[in-house]
């Protein structure tokens, strides 16, 4: 287990400059899958907006690796590479936990970059209370045992977000409300429902077992606080969701936590129809002038060699793997 980092949210901030930007104090995202067709990075990108955070978690699967296309990178999802960095440059701490659609991050677990670190988990006293995050892979099953057939039901859930997009285009022509074919999918397949009860029940026991207050995960797509008691103890169980179906994060701010659905909030849901694609070259010389940007800013920087090779790293099975090829 990682130490525990203690964070007191007791003090009051000063009164906002910007009465449309909220004060969060802990930011927890999770399964943004940037690089597939189902992220929806523009409405990402208008909530991160209207948020000044003071830490932020990425709970896994941010960068869809897995589904990673080198044809398919938008200028949206690039925009929220950067203004991740750019919380990075600003000094916010952000911790990158590691899920399964991005796992090659996790040969890097312990990189720090400034305010920026990745890990396999995370444990943060809040308020006087133990809180436990992770992605929450490491509780699936056909993840552990059948890499490869985690593999096939990730291409075809892609590919059935990419049928629901024409279904709600045409049912919005016709004047019809919007429907969710996974979400359908989901409540009608019984081994679904039980698959999400047993994760939730076996995350909330060993978070028990280890006498935690707090249990904080993602992979499953389904935001939820709940408390759950074995053994006269209780523990809180907590799913940021997804920016795939239910646009959904968790905020923690002065000791209450809450589900902030994008949805709920009554905004427009954006086509994804962008079709402009990063060059490779073009893409890896914004990284690494954001990279540059930190370390202008004298926060401590890693050798710029290792940057250099997590750039690389976090999108070269799509993006960068033909420059860097022609530059052997």
């Amino acid at each position: 287990m990682e130490k525990s980092l203690n964070i007191s949210y007791k003090q009051k901030s000063k009164p906002e400059s910007n009465p449309k930007i909220r004060k969060v104090d802990l930011l927890v995202l999770s399964d943004i899958h940037l690089g597939t067709y189902g992220c929806h990075a523009k409405e990402l990108l208008q909530y991160l907006k209207t948020i000044q955070p003071r830490r932020v978690i990425l709970n896994g699967d941010i960068i869809d690796i897995w589904q990673f296309r080198k044809s398919y990178w938008p200028t949206s999802h690039m925009k929220i590479v950067k203004k991740i960095m750019k919380w990075i440059t600003d000094g916010v701490q952000v911790d990158y936990i590691t899920g399964n659609h991005d796992e090659m991050l996790r040969k890097f677990v312990g990189f720090e970059l400034g305010s920026f670190r990745i890990r396999n988990k995370l444990v943060l006293n809040l308020d006087g209370r133990k809180a436990w995050f992770f992605h929450g892979d490491v509780f699936d099953v056909v993840m552990q045992n059948s890499k490869w057939l985690a593999r096939l039901g990730a291409l075809g859930y892609d590919i059935l977000i990419l049928i629901n997009r024409f279904v709600n285009w045409s049912l919005e022509k016709i004047g019809k409300e919007k429907i969710s074919l996974s979400k359908r999918v989901k409540k009608s397949v019984k081994s679904a429902v039980k698959f999400i009860s047993n994760f939730e029940e076996t995350a909330a026991r060993i978070a028990i077992e280890n006498k935690f207050d707090y249990v904080v995960c993602g992979h499953i797509h389904q935001p939820v606080i709940k408390e759950f008691n074995v053994s006269a103890r209780k523990v809180i169980y907590l799913n940021s969701g997804d920016w795939i179906e239910n646009l959904t994060a968790l905020e923690y701010t002065c000791g209450e936590w809450e589900i902030m659905n994008y949805k709920s909030q009554g905004n427009e849901i954006a086509d994804n129809d962008e079709i402009e694609v990063s060059s490779s070259k073009e893409l890896f010389g914004l990284m690494i002038s954001e990279f540059d940007k930190i370390g202008k800013n004298k926060i401590i920087l890693a050798d710029r060699a290792f940057s250099f090779l997590f750039c690389s790293t976090l999108v070269r099975f799509a993006i960068l793997q033909p420059w860097l090829h022609a530059l052997k």
